[in-house]
């Protein structure tokens, strides 16, 4: 559907690296790299959650650096394009077709990045979605959350809302730091019960934050393991795990490569 997050990726110069570290922290297959310079298909526990790029010396040198992205689907990826461009965003990386579909990466108006993509379901399979983001948020190694930083959070909904159909879905004061402003996507609220939408939030610039970014909160069965985890194997937390509304503990780190990723996960001790 026009406006769901569809798929995730990383972006590392160490692809072995990567695979070894995120399959002891979140649980995931990840597959062999294929191609030039290397793609492999990241796998949780219901299917396909995105896949990993190896980034070659020339695109590092291009100033290309690790980083998780995630793509949403737009029905026509011209159009998308003609409206970010309008509304003061960027293409970063023109429209470009594969046998998966047309994609492309972009920054809103703020910059933070993100990819739009117009799939090309294989046939046979073309009204089966994606379940790299669960709505549902429970299964484990999908993405349960996608959580903008940004300067302007009014700015922001608004940026996404005319592209993408996101409406805001209530708030949460943070003091000083101003509202955590929930997301939900207006055409899934509309024909399922309240919050089975809900995409993410909105953040005002925390400090000490480089810059606006997206962040996508990966689901893991134990969030104490999964700190436990990223210590043993040469990544770093750094915040959390932390309790928010409805049980669950979030956290934030970065992986051996320079990566910052997200999880989200109950509490077994």
């Amino acid at each position: 559907m026009h406006g769901d997050f569809i798929w995730y990726e990383l972006m590392t110069p160490d692809a072995n690296g990567a695979r070894a570290f995120y399959s002891k922290v979140v649980g995931w297959t990840i597959g062999a790299s294929e191609g030039e310079p290397g793609y492999a298909m990241i796998e949780g526990s219901e299917g396909m959650v995105g896949g990993m790029l190896t980034l070659s010396a020339e695109m590092q040198q291009h100033g290309a650096r690790p980083l998780w992205l995630g793509y949403v689907a737009v029905d026509d990826i011209d159009q998308a394009l003609t409206s970010i461009k309008h509304a003061g965003g960027k293409v970063l990386m023109p429209a470009t077709e594969i046998p998966q579909g047309r994609f492309a990466m972009v920054a809103d108006p703020q910059g933070a990045v993100f990819y739009v993509m117009t799939p090309k379901p294989p046939p046979g399979q073309e009204g089966k979605e994606s379940l790299a983001f669960s709505y549902e948020r429970k299964r484990i190694g999908h993405c349960a959350w996608n959580e903008l930083m940004t300067p302007d959070p009014a700015a922001a909904l608004l940026f996404y809302g005319q592209r993408f159909g996101w409406v805001k879905d209530g708030d949460m004061e943070m003091g000083p730091l101003g509202k955590y402003e929930f997301l939900s996507h207006a055409s899934r609220r509309s024909t399922a019960s309240k919050g089975s939408g809900m995409i993410g939030a909105v953040m005002p610039m925390m400090p000490g934050a480089p810059g606006p970014a997206w962040s996508h909160y990966f689901r893991v069965a134990d969030i104490d393991a999964a700190k436990a985890a990223i210590e043993a194997h040469g990544g770093r937390v750094i915040n959390g795990p932390n309790e928010i509304p409805g049980g669950d503990f979030s956290m934030n780190g970065v992986d051996p490569q320079g990566a910052v990723f997200a999880l989200v996960g109950a509490r077994k001790g």
